[in-house]
């Protein structure tokens, strides 16, 4: 882990891992979007336009689900905007974006399943630069590991501090116990949705496939990943928060594929638009 990366001469000013992951999560996802949405015909400057309040969205969205879960360590709320020290919930910022998907939409009409399809791998992209950021702060840890994956967390970030807390170290440590790397998990689970997500755009039969594919392979893969990460406590019936939200998604994505099922077997790209067909296009591809 590295929280400072580096510190700029002069201005004495430095660069957080964490803030700059996010950065090159918020660039890389873009700048996906909009070659994914050029190649569907779709509006690629929109992609631009809209990125800005997705990202700000979700940002927020994350931050609130996470000052939720642990408004006990928040004294001032100030300390709500001090995102580049870490503390975010990725679901918070999934129902964050989401929320400023629609509300953009509300006022840019557009086909909501075309772009939802080309905003998928995009968000695997962003999920894979922001685990990094969590490796490099230290949040969103593993449970102690017993193997040769293991990976040691100095004082005094929070695995080192979770571990004094629970009487698993002495305060005297240098570093804490080997963890699981769940955030490295997480970010090679993110590339390889990244990679299903676009192998399988080609082979959709209709708007709104690719992102019911990442409806469905997340939640399971996140479920998974939670039984190694020691960051969150029970929530109900034996779960962690984000394994119930997890089987949340699950269901609701049964339900999206079922509803899909009777759209036609039709994709925006596939057809002849003309300008004066936006609008009405727009309606048939919601």
């Amino acid at each position: 882990m590295r929280q400072i990366l580096f510190t700029i001469p002069v201005l004495n000013l430095p660069i957080y891992g964490y803030g700059a992951m996010l950065v090159l999560a918020f660039a890389s996802s873009t700048m996906l979007a909009a070659w994914r949405a050029k190649r569907e015909k779709l509006d690629s400057e929109m992609v631009f336009d809209m990125a800005f309040w997705l990202f700000a969205g979700g940002l927020f969205g994350a931050r609130l689900f996470y000052v939720i879960q642990y408004r006990d360590g928040f004294r001032s709320p100030l300390d709500f905007f001090k995102f580049w020290n870490g503390g975010i919930v990725y679901y918070g910022g999934i129902f964050g974006g989401v929320a400023a998907f629609f509300i953009y939409r509300k006022f840019n009409p557009f086909p909501i399943r075309p772009y939802l399809d080309a905003l998928a791998p995009s968000i695997a992209i962003g999920t894979m630069f922001g685990r990094l950021g969590c490796f490099l702060n230290g949040c969103c840890f593993g449970d102690v590991c017993h193997t040769a994956l293991g990976v040691r967390f100095p004082k005094p970030t929070d695995p080192w501090t979770s571990q004094v807390r629970n009487g698993l170290i002495p305060p005297d440590a240098a570093f804490s116990l080997p963890l699981h790397p769940t955030q490295l998990y997480s970010a090679i689970d993110a590339l390889v949705l990244l990679i299903l997500l676009s192998a399988y755009f080609p082979m959709r039969r209709r708007d709104g496939e690719v992102i019911g594919v990442l409806m469905i392979a997340y939640p399971i893969t996140r479920f998974l990943i939670e039984y190694v990460r020691n960051d969150e406590g029970i929530f109900f019936a034996g779960m962690t928060i984000s394994q119930t939200i997890s089987v949340g998604l699950l269901a609701a994505a049964g339900a999206y594929w079922w509803w899909l099922s009777t759209r036609p077997k039709v994709r925006y790209a596939d057809l002849p638009l003309q300008p004066t067909e936006g609008a009405e296009l727009a309606a048939s591809a919601s």
